[in-house]
């Protein structure tokens, strides 16, 4: 189930307003229960319902699916110092057989 901070930047985005602060423009609350609601919002654009938010729950799951391959890739890839290295005495083939390897293990279009 995607997170309600993702579903409520996916509404934002939607309705023309990036970046939010939810420390300030979205501030979330969960009181021990493990339900995350919205305790205030700050943003110039109406607050969604329950049905707005639930109608990003299927983009959220496809956004932090994502963004959980890009942060695996990130890990996984060698530093940057090791990659030029790699190019420097291995060639650029080698290179890329090494990116593909982290690529292939994580494929951006599986989502």
């Amino acid at each position: 189930m995607a997170q309600l901070s993702k579903k409520i930047e996916l509404y934002a985005a939607a309705n023309g307003v990036t970046n939010i602060d939810f420390r300030s423009d979205v501030m979330l609350q969960d009181d021990g229960d493990g339900v995350v609601y919205i305790h205030e919002w700050n943003l110039d654009i109406a607050q969604p319902t329950a049905d707005q938010i639930a109608s990003y729950e299927t983009a959220g799951n496809t956004a932090e699916a994502l963004q959980t391959i890009l942060n695996n890739r990130a890990k996984d890839y060698p530093s940057i110092v090791d990659q030029l290295d790699d190019i420097y005495h291995n060639g650029i083939d080698s290179w890329k057989a090494t990116i593909k390897t982290t690529k292939d293990k994580y494929p951006k279009w599986v989502i």
